[in-house]
């Protein structure tokens, strides 16, 4: 019957994966877009991480991760004799992060549960859990931690029980992917605190582990010290500017973090925001189980989940993605409720993931991406591209047109000044005729349909200065920020959000009529 239920799951993870939601600009700027523009030439929008004097984010686990797909896709169309659209390798890492989710993921929740009867409810709910469907099907540094964390962890336990060898290619492969761990985020660590102890007696007894271990951890920081330097230096990389300005990213990292001061540019919170707060938005029902574990439930995968939370919390910036390698770790070793209440809790777990795969998974900024690829489709010369009440727009997925497209990101600023940033765009009325749009390109205003400052502008009869054409549309997009609550009042948010969802692209003119009366 798990079986069953588990091939079912599996279709879900696929159809959730082949969703175009986007649920945070990390997973395009802090790992695609950034490789995509070296291995396929796309003129690309680099983030500060990646252009600031000391760089935070290092692209050492981004050429592991998605540089080798990106360069097989890029063999097998030019041996055919094309070019490789960015729509083709969105998709393709989209297919590679589901099927890591699917082996990696779950062949370690296999591994690290040892009891045959607990994995066959350990591994249908991380299956069924929409963090999978969602997060771990998306470009997220956060995702690869996961998958790190939970294969470290594997590590240690066949190091820990194999009493009788060194396990010294355990350790090897264990050292070299702590380094890579520490190199994707530098939160990793933070999750094998606790469970690295338990190597500490296999090490006397073993101290070749040790050797092996610590050879391969500082072997491949080296690699990554050098691919970072290439990366991140003018000119051709050779080995002395290791020691005129090797770049360490984690280092960086480290000391950007540790100032307040950068920290809340991002946003500060409590410390019991991941314990309180994000905690229980990724695990729903199995939240309360948490409270009802025995003593003897608390396994070693438990411990690393929780050190990592507890350690997380120490910094005042907190993301509920920062959890997600404790969410497969936790559903593997809560348990079910008696029977007499499971039933119960078995709909409400279904309907809360159901809810929230669908909401994170489809329609949460679900338009952007479909959006950036009708615009590479279109044969309408297009120079300007303005987004408004949107995440930021990838811009590698525009298939080179960005280089002659601005693409300006307004965020959520008022509708007025919009205006103002889209008017300097427009060629200006000289006569009582509109301006020809011969020799000029088109104007784009890209925005939500529940956005109702622009129905005046989108309405002829209204005689606004600005006139605005429906170009395309994408029903399924949801824009949860722009939830005017204290304005519009709860009901009648919803209700346009809701109910107006979409986004909408827009072509931008000036309406010289209204402007001559």
């Amino acid at each position: 019957m798990w079986r069953r239920v588990y091939f079912l799951l599996f279709l879900v993870r696929v159809y959730f994966a082949l969703s175009p939601s986007y649920l945070h600009p990390d997973e395009n700027f802090q790992g695609p877009e950034v490789i995509a523009g070296r291995v396929f030439s796309y003129p690309v929008h680099e983030t500060w991480e990646f252009t600031s004097a000391n760089p935070i984010r290092s692209t050492f686990p981004l050429w592991l991760a998605y540089g080798w797909p990106m360069y097989i896709l890029r063999w097998l169309w030019e041996g055919f004799g094309y070019e490789v659209s960015p729509s083709v390798v969105y998709w393709t890492l989209r297919v590679l992060m589901l099927a890591l989710s699917v082996v990696m993921e779950d062949w370690a929740i296999h591994e690290l549960v040892a009891s045959p009867r607990a994995r066959r409810v350990a591994v249908p709910l991380v299956a069924s859990s929409y963090v999978t469907w969602t997060f771990q099907t998306h470009t997220f540094s956060n995702s690869l931690e996961t998958l790190l964390v939970c294969w470290s962890l594997v590590l240690i336990q066949r190091i820990v029980e194999d009493k009788k060898r060194s396990g010294i290619l355990a350790s090897s492969l264990l050292g070299s992917m702590i380094v890579v761990g520490v190199f994707n985020r530098i939160t990793f660590p933070a999750f094998l605190l606790l469970p690295s102890f338990s190597l500490l007696p296999h090490f006397q007894r073993k101290p070749f582990s040790l050797v092996f271990l610590s050879f391969f951890a500082l072997f491949t920081a080296f690699i990554a010290i050098c691919v970072d330097t290439a990366f991140y230096t003018p000119g051709e990389f050779t080995f002395s500017k290791l020691f005129s300005g090797a770049v360490i990213t984690p280092l960086n990292n480290f000391l950007y973090n540790y100032k307040p001061a950068n920290l809340a540019q991002h946003g500060l919170h409590p410390r019991y925001q991941h314990f309180l707060v994000n905690l229980p938005q990724l695990l729903g029902p199995a939240f309360p189980l948490l409270f009802f574990l025995r003593r003897s439930h608390i396994s070693p995968i438990l411990v690393s989940a929780f050190s990592g939370i507890a350690l997380l919390s120490i910094f005042p910036h907190q993301e509920a993605r920062f959890l997600l390698p404790a969410v497969p770790l936790i559903l593997s070793s809560i348990r079910l409720p008696s029977p007499r209440f499971r039933k119960a809790w078995i709909w409400t777990w279904v309907i809360f993931n159901v809810v929230l795969g669908v909401l994170m998974g489809v329609y949460h900024q679900g338009g952007i991406v479909p959006v950036q690829m009708d615009i590479a489709k279109t044969n309408e010369t297009v120079t300007h591209a303005f987004w408004w009440k949107t995440y930021s727009p990838p811009t590698w997925l525009l298939n080179g047109k960005n280089e002659q497209l601005t693409t300006i990101d307004l965020m959520g600023i008022p509708g007025e000044q919009m205006l103002e940033k889209v008017k300097e765009a427009l060629p200006p009325c000289r006569t009582r005729k509109p301006p020809h749009a011969k020799g000029r390109g088109a104007v784009y205003l890209v925005a939500p349909r529940s956005a109702y400052f622009l129905k005046p502008y989108s309405d002829p009869s209204k005689g606004e200065d600005v006139a605005l054409e429906e170009v395309w549309s994408y029903r399924r997009h949801l824009n949860l920020d722009d939830m005017d609550f204290a304005d519009d009042g709860f009901i009648n948010t919803i209700s346009r959000v809701v109910g107006d969802r979409g986004l909408v692209v827009w072509r931008t003119t000036r309406n010289c009529w209204a402007t001559s009366s």
